[in-house]
């Protein structure tokens, strides 16, 4: 078989010695070989700018770019469709010519270099000899597909094309490879609506573009002529939001919409929508040939035969095989990739049998990609005077491999010739107990097992039917233990812990969040987050940091190179520069998980923030107090004591955070009062305030009061805890608790006043 002469050709290449370390040779490394690279899409991975003490280097930056791109859909779901071989290239000089960073000219094997010359301090295309890539390529197969030359850079750059270019340690490398094989690969137009960086794109004024994920059609238009991407408006993105015309793409501004706000073509990080991943669905699947073996196509069998073909195996779902005799369909009794006739009862005639194989993913709905890139078939002729079949020899035995755990809900499968005379007999067992129900079968579910969290052991093994001992065995660690990741917020101001378990923070301004993903299995693993339901993003900490550093949150986002990061507008986490954005004040939900190695998608928890800017203080104490007295500005207590009252009037403002007031407070016609995280010993009343009230996680050792609050914004009372008892009175409008009940150990009056639970003790 192919498969015999295709690991004999990978052990070959894995000892290629390198010629001692001189610059310019190179070591092939198959990192993943699921078939014959002619019927399989065939990934080389080249690397420039490495010298042979940072080869550790670029075999870290490998692994950390393919784990991402496994954790994206459709890698994630077609990863056994495709094989990956690595060139590790010496270099003389370590890092490439006109990087920002040094700007300075490296000779590299294979030239990579950023674009406009080494006096562009933004340049971030990067570009690569083609010839000299395609030469290293072909070291690995002749029947390379796609080509993805990483840099020894930390800055950002990359560019799409016959040949994909990225940055190898810059946070966003890793992400720039799907994107640049979005165009490579999908042949995929940016989404972007600027010309350069900070440019504005102009206005599109040409003719309906040829893109699928562009177009000049109204949602009207596309559904009524059955056009562009009709089948999934209105359905949620998955990049967030929903699939509808958003204006913007081809780097114009306005006159020509792509189908969502933010997807993996327009911003990095997110996910490709549904429109983009049916394209790379497609691309993937159309270089792969679904039946990979079996008894050769337009045979003539005799009736006694077995017939048999082996397909292409996705990696959580399993492919229809759809058997037809003299156009009737009929049911294999074990395996549907094998039929036995003797089990069909011909009569002495001639027939026609076929099989079809379609892939009914989800990710594809046109109907047309779904017969030319998802379906295959094969056929053959039953003929009595056909001769019988030889015996064969001893047939190999092969499948998913062994070496990387397996995920809990993949569908692991083996593979094996079966003679035209008879059938092996394939069985399975999970810590060492049979599933007899899948005796024959040449896959298996894993998904439908229900095992238990942790790890198992997952067997195969062959036997012939005249053997009772198993002539092969395989084995594989299934990975059944889901990622975890820790969450870390800089210094909030206070938090509180919420009915649900979660936490809930008060940030002032700006907050970094730092995600720390975890597995018990080696690889690396991905985090990712999203916010108030929007699409999942990758965490991969900060973009012109070292990655690991935390990814900051502001109002409106942080300008970096002409792009938006970390807005929490509703525009989302990267709007345009030039996109009107309201500041993002208010309370936020941020969920995050994790993907493993393996392809194990975590639990999502989360966290929330009541985010809110930072006053202007006139005055500011953090030392202890007598008293105070507040009739103008803006006072900020930080961290104080104050050993008697605080009274506020005349349209001033306080400001409290971790203070402790011994006395009571009282504020009349005030403009704003915000107290977070304090305790308060008296009675705190609030009447007639114009601006802000807000009143979060504090121990108020007395009553609170509050009444005829004008201020436009609700008033904020949430997880507060009232020795005594609550009032809300004449309130324009009501308080909210934010989803934190208010512990009240007394009574609560007033029809406005959140709902409160029992039972708040003094707290000194």
């Amino acid at each position: 078989m192919k498969r015999t002469l295709l690991l004999a050709t990978a052990l070959l290449l894995a000892a290629f010695p390198g010629r001692a370390q001189e610059a310019g040779s190179a070591r092939v490394v198959p990192i993943q070989v699921t078939g014959d690279p002619a019927a399989r899409f065939s990934l080389v991975i080249l690397g420039d700018g490495y010298t042979a003490e940072e080869m550790p280097t670029f075999r870290r930056h490998v692994d950390k770019h393919l784990n991402i791109l496994w954790s994206l859909e459709p890698f994630r779901s077609y990863r056994n469709y495709i094989n990956v071989y690595a060139v590790e290239i010496v270099s003389g000089e370590s890092g490439i010519t006109c990087d920002p960073a040094h700007r300075e000219v490296r000779t590299t094997p294979l030239g990579m270099r950023f674009g406009g010359g080494c006096d562009n301090p933004n340049a971030r295309g990067i570009n690569v000899e083609q010839e000299s890539a395609r030469h290293y390529a072909r070291m690995a197969t002749p029947d390379y597909d796609q080509i993805l030359s990483i840099a020894n850079t930390d800055t950002y750059g990359g560019i799409g094309g016959s040949t994909a270019t990225t940055s190898g340690g810059n946070a966003l490398g890793p992400y720039i490879t799907p994107h640049e094989l979005g165009h490579s690969l999908g042949r995929l137009q940016d989404e972007y609506t600027y010309s350069a960086r900070g440019v504005r794109g102009g206005i599109y004024d040409g003719e309906e573009p040829n893109s699928i994920h562009h177009t000049l059609l109204t949602e009207e238009e596309m559904r009524a002529g059955q056009r562009k991407w009709w089948r999934w408006l209105g359905e949620p993105s998955e990049s967030g939001g929903i699939i509808r015309r958003f204006e913007g793409g081809q780097s114009r501004v306005a006159g020509v919409f792509r189908p969502s706000r933010h997807s993996m073509m327009i911003s990095l990080g997110y996910y490709f929508d549904q429109v983009s991943r049916e394209r790379m669905a497609e691309r993937i699947s159309g270089q792969v040939e679904l039946i990979a073996d079996g008894t050769p196509a337009d045979a003539t069998v005799a009736p006694g035969s077995t017939l048999w073909i082996e397909t292409a195996h996705p990696v959580f779902h399993e492919l229809d095989v759809n058997w037809q005799v003299d156009g009737r369909r009929v049911t294999p009794e074990r395996d549907p990739r094998i039929l036995d006739l003797r089990t069909l009862a011909l009569d002495g005639g001639s027939h026609s049998v076929t099989v079809t194989v379609i892939d009914l993913t989800p990710f594809v709905r046109d109907p047309v990609v779904r017969d030319t890139s998802f379906t295959a078939t094969r056929s053959w002729t039953v003929d009595p005077a056909a001769p019988a079949a030889a015996e064969p020899a001893s047939s190999p035995f092969t499948g998913r491999d062994t070496v990387r755990a397996v995920a809990g809900e993949e569908v692991v499968y083996v593979a094996t010739t079966a003679s035209l005379a008879r059938e092996p007999i394939v069985r399975w067992y999970v810590d060492g107990r049979e599933i007899a129900s899948h005796a024959g079968r040449h896959s298996i579910a894993l998904a439908d097992q229900n095992l238990a969290r942790g790890s198992h052991r997952l067997s195969a093994t062959l036997s012939d039917p005249a053997r009772s001992e198993p002539r092969a065995v395989l084995n594989w660690t299934i990975d059944n233990t889901l990622p975890t990741v820790e969450h870390t917020l800089n210094a909030p101001e206070t938090s509180v812990p919420r009915p649900d378990g979660s936490r809930h923070y008060f940030a002032r301004d700006s907050f970094t969040m730092h995600l720390e993903p975890s597995d018990d299995q080696d690889g690396y693993v991905v985090a990712e987050f999203r916010v108030n339901g929007d699409g999942w993003h990758h965490y991969y900490g900060w973009p012109d940091a070292p990655p690991g550093t935390p990814f900051l949150f502001t109002p409106r986002g942080t300008t970096i190179k002409e792009l938006v990061y970390g807005s929490l507008s509703a525009e989302g986490l990267s709007p345009q520069p030039w996109e009107e954005r309201a500041p993002g004040w208010g309370t936020h939900t941020i969920e995050y998980r994790a993907r493993d190695a393996a392809g194990n998608i975590g639990d999502a928890e989360q966290f929330h923030v009541t985010f809110m800017p930072a006053p202007q203080c006139t005055t500011v104490i953090t030392s202890p107090q007598d008293g105070l007295d507040v009739d103008a500005g803006v006072m900020c207590l930080d961290g104080a004591t104050v050993t008697g009252s605080i009274t506020v009037t005349n349209g001033a403002s306080l400001f409290a955070r971790n203070t402790t007031v011994r006395g009571s407070v009282s504020a009349s016609a005030a403009a704003n009062v915000e107290i977070v995280g304090s305790i308060v010993d008296g009675p705190l009343q609030v009447s007639g305030s114009t601006g802000s009230l807000m009143l979060f996680n504090n121990a108020f050792n007395q009553n609170v009061a509050l009444t005829d609050h004008r201020g436009v914004a609700p008033p904020v009372l949430a997880g507060n805890r009232i020795a005594t008892f609550l009032r809300c009175d004449g309130m324009g409008t009501a308080p909210t608790d934010l989803g934190l009940p208010n512990a009240v150990a007394g009574s609560t009056t007033g029809p406005v006043c959140p709902a409160a639970s029992p039972g708040a003790g003094r707290t000194p």
